[in-house]
C-alpha cells in the first residue's frame, strides 16, 4: 500500500503563514490578474507573414554545381562538409547571396520608400528605419533544404503580406541588376556595339539613299545594260533610217515630203542617241536635267554608287550578325541568372502572432502572487527582529531619515509599534499622537 507523500517539516510554518494571510494573497492575485489583463490587450496585436523560396538552381559546370553534385551524391552525411568545403574555398551558395541580396540596405532602402516604413516606424532617420525593418523581418536559409524563409512582423496583417511580397519582387530585381556573369558582359557589349552599328548603317542609307535620288541612279548595272541595249537599238534605227534618207534623196529632191520625213527621222533617233550617250564632259555632268543619266556618266556615278552600296551592305550584315549573337547572349544570361521560385505565397495572416494575452494573463497573476508571498514572508522575519537588533535599528534609522526627507511615504504603510519603532506592514496612517495604527490585514483576519 502506497503511504502518503510527507510534507518537509521546514515548509509547515510557511505554509500555515500563507493560509492566516489567504485573502490577502487572494485580493493580491485578483489585482494582477486584472492588471495583467489591461497590459494584455493595451499591447498592439502583431502579424506574422510568411513566404517561402526554392533553393537556385545549380549551374552546371561551375566549381558550386560540381561541389553541390558530390555532397548529394555522397549523402547526407557529407552535407555539412561540404558546407565548410564551400567556406573554405570561397564558394557560396545561391541561397546565400540571395539572403545577402535580401538583407542589403538596398533592398530595404526600396521597401522603406515603398511602404513608408519611417512614418509607420516613427522613425526620423533611414538608419533608425533599417534597424526597425531589420528587427520585423527574419531571412534565413534551411541549411538541409535550401529553402529560404522571409518572415515579416507588422501590426497590419495586409502591409505585413504585401512587405512579403515587395520583398521577392525586390529580390527578383536586384538580381538581374547585379549578374556578373560572363553571358550578361557580353550581353552588354553587343547592345552597345548595335547601337554603334545601328546608327553606321543609318548613315550609309541616308548617304546611299541621296546619291541615288539625286543622280537618278536606282541601279547602275542594270541601268547600264539597259541603257547600252536601247542605244544599239537606237543606233541599228539610225542606220537604217540615214540608209533610207540617202535612197530618196537620190529619187527626191530635198522639199519632197517623204525625203523631209526621212530626214525628221534621223535628226529624232540621234537626238535621242546623243540624249543616251552624252558627251562626258564636266558642264554637262553638272548641268543635265535629263531623268536619267547619260551612258558616258554611268563609269563616273558606278564607282560612287559602288562604294556606298558597299558600306550600306557591309554594315548590314554587321547588323544581322550582332542581333544573331545579341539574341544568344540575353538567352544564355537567362539561364545563368539564378531564377526565384516561390514555394510559399505570402498570405494576409488571420491570427495574431504577439502577444500571448493569456501567457501573459497567467504569468502576471502568478508574478504577483510570488511578489505578495514574499512580502508576507519578508514582513515576518522583520518583526521576529528583537527590537534592540543592530541591524533592524540602524535600518529604522534609516527609514526615518528617508521618510522625514519623503513624507509622502508615509502614506503607503509604515506603521509604528508599541516601543516606538516602525514596521513593514500595511498599516493605516498613525494617529497625531503616534499610537499604534490598526493592521489592515489583521482586520480582515
Amino acid at each position: 500500500m502506497a503511504q502518503p507523500a510527507e510534507i518537509d517539516p521546514s515548509l509547515l510554518p510557511h505554509l500555515q503563514l500563507f493560509w492566516t494571510n489567504r485573502r490577502f494573497l487572494f485580493r493580491v492575485g485578483v489585482y494582477a490578474c486584472l492588471v495583467s489583463t489591461l497590459v494584455a490587450f493595451l499591447i498592439p496585436a502583431r502579424y506574422e507573414s510568411v513566404t517561402r523560396l526554392m533553393p537556385p538552381d545549380s549551374q552546371p559546370g561551375s566549381g558550386l554545381g560540381l561541389l553541390a553534385a558530390m555532397a548529394g551524391s555522397a549523402g547526407a552525411s557529407l552535407s555539412g562538409l561540404g558546407g565548410i568545403a564551400g567556406d573554405l574555398l570561397g564558394m557560396k551558395s545561391s541561397g546565400a547571396l540571395f539572403v545577402g541580396i535580401l538583407n542589403s540596405d538596398t533592398a530595404k532602402d526600396t521597401l522603406i520608400d515603398r511602404f513608408q516604413l519611417k512614418k509607420v516606424y516613427h522613425d526620423s532617420k533611414i538608419e533608425d528605419a533599417r534597424k526597425d525593418l531589420a528587427e520585423y523581418t527574419d531571412i534565413s536559409e534551411d541549411r538541409k533544404s535550401g529553402i529560404i524563409s522571409i518572415e515579416v512582423t507588422d501590426h497590419d496583417p495586409k502591409r505585413a503580406a504585401a512587405m512579403a511580397q515587395a520583398y521577392v519582387g525586390e529580390l527578383n530585381r536586384l538580381v538581374a541588376e547585379v549578374s556578373t556573369s560572363s553571358a550578361r558582359r557580353e550581353r552588354i557589349f553587343l547592345e552597345d556595339r548595335l547601337q554603334h552599328v545601328k546608327g553606321d548603317l543609318d548613315t550609309a542609307a541616308r548617304n546611299f539613299s541621296d546619291f541615288a535620288s539625286k543622280n537618278t541612279a536606282i541601279d547602275i548595272p542594270a541601268q547600264g545594260k539597259a541603257m547600252v541595249e536601247a542605244a544599239a537599238a537606237l543606233q541599228g534605227q539610225l542606220i537604217a533610217a540615214q540608209a533610207e534618207l540617202r535612197g530618196l534623196q537620190q529619187i527626191y529632191t530635198d522639199n519632197n515630203v517623204r525625203v523631209r520625213s526621212a530626214e525628221a527621222r534621223v535628226n529624232e533617233l540621234q537626238s535621242k542617241l546623243h540624249e543616251i550617250g552624252g558627251e562626258g564632259t564636266e558642264n554637262e555632268l553638272k548641268n543635265d536635267n535629263s531623268l536619267y543619266p547619260s551612258i558616258r556618266k554611268l563609269p563616273l556615278l558606278g564607282v560612287t554608287y559602288a562604294d556606298l552600296y558597299r558600306q550600306t551592305k557591309i554594315q548590314e550584315t554587321v547588323y544581322e550578325l550582332l542581333t544573331q549573337q545579341y539574341e544568344l547572349a540575353k538567352v544564355q544570361e537567362a539561364k545563368e541568372i539564378p531564377t526565384v521560385k516561390v514555394l510559399d505565397d505570402a498570405m494576409i495572416p488571420t491570427k495574431k502572432s504577439f502577444p500571448p494575452r493569456a501567457v501573459i494573463v497567467v504569468l502576471g497573476t502568478i508574478l504577483g502572487i510570488t511578489m505578495a508571498m514574499t512580502w508576507i514572508i519578508g514582513r515576518t522575519r522583520w518583526e521576529s527582529v528583537e527590537a534592540n537588533d543592530p541591524g533592524k535599528l540602524l535600518a529604522t534609522e534609516v527609514f526615518n531619515a528617508v521618510q522625514t526627507r519623503m513624507p509622502h511615504l508615509s502614506r503607503n504603510g509604515a506603521g509604528t509599534e508599541p516601543n516606538g519603532n516602525r514596521s513593514w506592514r500595511f498599516w493605516k496612517r498613525p494617529d497625531g499622537n503616534g499610537g499604534k495604527g490598526q493592521a489592515d490585514e489583521r482586520e480582515s483576519t
